[in-house]
């Protein structure tokens, strides 16, 4: 019997980056698995790895294959990620972790799963696109034509690592689609500290803003930094979430997103899709409702908060006080 240490095979440049003390970011596979459609999905894997090394840390992207956790996949492993068929990937979080080592091929790691394996491996920054969180209907609510509506519970197990795994992780938000002022409420609720940094608004992922307040606000990610070592430095047992607007330059018109979403989301009820099938479809449906814009604007942030990590995770490197 394997434990998860026993299971990691750590590339050799992430390896020596932590053996150095030098700051490494964790990046998920899900993104390249089932996020983007190829060749994207491989561009902008690349891209993500690069934009860490950019800023001065290693990349450590974390998928599994054949039983082993990867922590850091090299230029052909990745490639052979991005062209497997999606429907032959396996997507892996902390409930089918296990399932997912006994299966032979690829499994791509959520963001629990990404960040049960960097913890485990000694990595304290993950960068990922969003969160997920607590979807529309979760808790209940009023149906204009049929009155009362039971509660879901479709609640992503994301929130559930972010209160039990220390960490700090870098995103643009919880994803459009959920319900951010519940996701938010379920963060405060397990101890999970949530920052927007250079805003007081929380990004809205693909817009930069989700018309939301966020619970607080530093001014940049030299800030976020000081605030997450503190936190880390605790020991109290969670991660913290660093949110990081997307560049102006790639982000869209609030508006235009919540009209595309309400579109997307009145489309699933009608076509009955729900449960895990639900996130795919709408991000999916999203795209064709906006031609393409969500899918660009998906890749630019998921770039732009590696490099975020990176300058974070070369902050949490340094000396206390410097």
């Amino acid at each position: 019997m394997l434990s998860l240490v026993e299971r990691l095979v750590i590339a050799p440049p992430v390896a020596k980056a932590l053996a150095h003390g030098r700051p490494v970011v964790a990046l998920e596979s899900t993104l390249i698995s089932h996020g983007l459609p190829h060749p994207e999905n491989l561009a902008v894997a690349r891209a993500a790895e690069a934009a860490v090394r950019e800023s001065g840390a290693a990349p450590a992207t974390i998928a599994i294959r054949d039983g082993q956790v990867l922590v850091g996949l090299d230029d052909e492993a990745l490639e052979a990620l991005a062209t497997a068929p999606g429907e032959l990937v396996m997507k892996a979080a902390r409930p089918s972790l296990a399932l997912a080592l006994e299966r032979a091929g690829w499994a791509a790691t959520t963001v629990s799963a990404t960040m049960i394996a960097a913890h485990a491996a000694g990595i304290r920054v993950f960068a990922t696109g969003g969160i997920g969180g607590v979807h529309v209907g979760a808790l209940g609510g009023a149906d204009a034509a049929s009155g009362a509506r039971m509660a879901t519970f479709d609640i992503s197990s994301d929130l559930e690592e972010l209160a039990r795994t220390p960490m700090a992780v870098v995103c643009a938000g919880p994803k459009a689609i959920l319900d951010v002022p519940a996701t938010l409420e379920y963060l405060e609720t397990r101890g999970v500290p949530v920052l927007a940094v250079g805003q007081t608004e929380l990004p809205g992922f693909y817009a930069r803003s989700s018309g939301v307040r966020a619970p607080a606000s530093v001014a940049d990610l030299a800030a976020a930094g000081a605030v997450a070592r503190t936190h880390l430095g605790l020991g109290i047992g969670s991660a913290i979430l660093v949110c990081v607007p997307v560049p102006a330059a790639d982000a869209l018109d609030e508006r235009q997103i919540r009209d595309a979403i309400r579109h997307a989301a009145a489309d699933a009820d009608a076509a009955g899709v729900a449960g895990p099938d639900l996130t795919p479809w709408l991000l999916a449906r999203m795209a064709a409702l906006t031609d393409g814009a969500t899918v660009r604007t998906n890749a630019a942030l998921i770039v732009n908060n590696a490099r975020s990590a990176g300058v974070l995770a070369a902050a949490l490197a340094l000396p206390a006080g410097v």
